[in-house]
């Protein structure tokens, strides 16, 4: 584990797990922290990949009063991080918000990154527009920010309880609700920033597999969205979840790993 200075001295937490195999980014989703990938990142790391994990701005162990929470700041973050690293052809997975983050990276990275995927990605539209008709609006973020600004435990128990289309545990759900706890203010306004990005020009200039990993139940972030945008990429694989709301590497864990296992494979990883 360790810090990496991004901004005036400001500092995001990340962990750098070694392995002889293809390296791999986990970006969390808004809110949570990279705890959020331990039922993910244990098995890549037994699989041989150098796993990282990092805490995005003003989430978990990293600084909270950062002056620039952007997801332009955060996807610069995370291809710096690649970069201090030395990270060899790194494939970047982002959940949710994470998701924006993971492009926004990818595309800083260019030909150094190696793959992309996109576990629930808000990307490359969170919200709806007059051509985008998948998502909601600005008005329910600030909807929920306001709930979060009068009684931020009780808001935060309810979105962690929306995550999951599938039956999942008290304790699940305490987990995630837990991490949402960690997060400070500022962190309200990355989602704020996610209400009004439009990433549909830069997915189309990422030369890199993609692989869309997204749950048909996903309350979230909409499977029609996901549907939309799998033919914007110059090479993109859309897969469904049937069972899954938004987190299907926890709702359907086998098989979002098998998935996930069969892109590493296929994106450069040399296993021997």
């Amino acid at each position: 584990m360790g810090h990496l200075e991004v901004e005036n001295g400001r500092r995001i937490y990340f962990e750098h797990h070694a392995g002889a195999r293809q390296p791999v980014v986990l970006v969390h989703g808004w809110g949570v922290t990279a705890r959020s990938w331990d039922t993910v990142a244990p098995v890549l790391r037994a699989d041989g990949h150098e796993v990282v994990l990092l805490d995005l701005r003003a989430c978990g162990r990293s600084d909270k009063d950062f002056a620039d929470v952007s997801i332009a700041a955060m996807g610069a973050d995370v291809a710096r991080l690649c970069e201090h690293l030395g990270l060899q052809r790194p494939v970047v997975n982002g959940w949710s918000l994470g998701g924006a983050v993971a492009v926004d990276a990818v595309a800083r990275l260019g030909s150094a990154a190696g793959g992309l995927v996109l576990t629930g990605g808000a990307t490359p539209r969170y919200t709806s527009a007059s051509d985008w008709p998948h998502g909601g609006t600005p008005d329910d973020v600030e909807a929920v920010l306001a709930g979060a600004a009068s009684d931020r435990a009780t808001t935060f128990k309810g979105v962690a309880q929306a995550v999951c289309a599938v039956p999942v545990s008290s304790d699940l759900v305490d987990w995630m609700w837990g991490m949402f706890l960690e997060m400070g203010p500022r962190g309200d306004d990355s989602i704020r920033d996610l209400a009004s990005l439009d990433q549909r020009k830069t997915i189309g200039t990422l030369e890199v597999p993609v692989l869309i990993l997204h749950g048909r139940n996903d309350g979230f972030v909409a499977f029609s969205g996901a549907e939309a945008a799998v033919g914007l990429y110059p090479d993109a694989r859309l897969v469904p979840f049937d069972a899954s709301g938004h987190a299907p590497h926890l709702e359907e864990r086998d098989a979002y790993l098998a998935e996930l296992r069969t892109f590493l494979s296929s994106t450069g990883d040399q296993t021997g």
